[in-house]
């Protein structure tokens, strides 16, 4: 379904604003002639056979012929106006506020005078922007709100769909952090392998206008996956700490003396001898503390004779 506009003016230009692709409009009109056959006969034959067990079979089959009809014509209805209603389903967010506040706005309108409304919607509107909390929130909830689009706009620029045309079906989209969380469905054509490539992430990070961008399954089924929209690094951010507070003061030390550090002397404990003799005897001589060895320690080694060991 297209719309075409032609202005004259400087020049004749022409253009074209799709809202549903012929491809999908072909696709829904075909896939809604077969759902309208197939629950004709299956229903029809289903209130036929119940109906026989309790009346003629002519009359069973006057009664479930209408049965058949209504009920192949509601799913028809339902499947032909899918891209309509898919079209609505991304659009819901946008459509819900806009009802909201031309309610609310109706509303107040009507109750209250005009300088009244009019200071009432600059503490609704002004509120929340003075407020860094809900300033925040706003601002993370209007990226889930344009990252949504983003995301179909993917869909339907680089990333192949079904043999229908059936683009991927994006749920509810939630901040974190660091940017946004996305759900989606994907349809037959698509795998997880397919979007996790680093040149398809590239491309959803220039649309979504976010530093990158991760596709991670949400459990057992493949069909269901989870996009992260990476905006900020919290990593890197400078975050205070509530353990300085319980740290006590200590009082400054410039008046204090530095601290003399001097070697050990030990006098009440003997050295051992020497073991060896030559150059290590010399040099074990004089120990750590500037002492020689005791000569008593010397001798009693020279009288012990290693054969009274064996």
């Amino acid at each position: 379904m297209s719309k075409s506009n032609s202005k004259r003016g400087f020049g004749r230009r022409s253009g074209t604003v799709t809202v549903i692709e012929q491809r999908v409009h072909r696709s829904a009109a075909e896939n809604a002639r077969f759902a309208f056959i197939l629950t004709v006969i299956v229903t029809g034959l289903v209130s036929l056979v119940v109906a026989a067990s309790y009346m003629h079979p002519l009359l069973a089959l006057l009664l479930a012929v209408p049965i058949a009809t209504v009920c192949g014509a509601l799913v028809w209805a339902i499947t032909r106006v899918w891209p309509v209603l898919r079209l609505i389903w991304w659009w819901t967010p946008e459509i819900t506020g806009t009802v909201l506040l031309a309610w609310a706005w109706t509303g107040l309108a009507a109750s209250t005078p005009a300088w009244l409304t009019l200071a009432i919607l600059a503490v609704v509107v002004g509120g929340p922007a003075a407020v860094p909390f809900t300033r925040r929130w706003a601002v993370a909830l209007f990226w889930c709100v344009v990252v949504r689009h983003r995301l179909r706009v993917c869909f339907s620029q680089f990333i192949i769909a079904n043999k229908s045309g059936s683009l991927p079906l994006i749920f509810a989209a939630w901040p974190t952090p660091v940017g946004e969380r996305v759900w989606v469905m994907l349809r037959p054509g698509l795998s997880l392998q397919y979007l996790a490539n680093e040149q398809q992430l590239g491309k959803i990070a220039v649309a979504c206008h976010c530093t990158s961008v991760l596709i991670d399954r949400t459990g057992s089924n493949s069909a269901f996956v989870r996009f992260d929209i990476k905006r900020r690094e919290v990593l890197t951010s400078t975050v205070g700490s509530p353990l300085v507070d319980f740290i006590e003061p200590v009082p400054p030390v410039s008046d204090k003396e530095p601290a003399t550090i001097t070697g050990l002397d030990l006098p009440d404990v003997d050295d051992l001898p020497p073991t060896s003799p030559g150059p290590a005897k010399q040099r074990a001589a004089t120990t750590a503390n500037g002492r020689k060895p005791a000569p008593a320690a010397a001798a009693a080694e020279a009288d012990d004779d290693i054969n009274q060991w064996i």
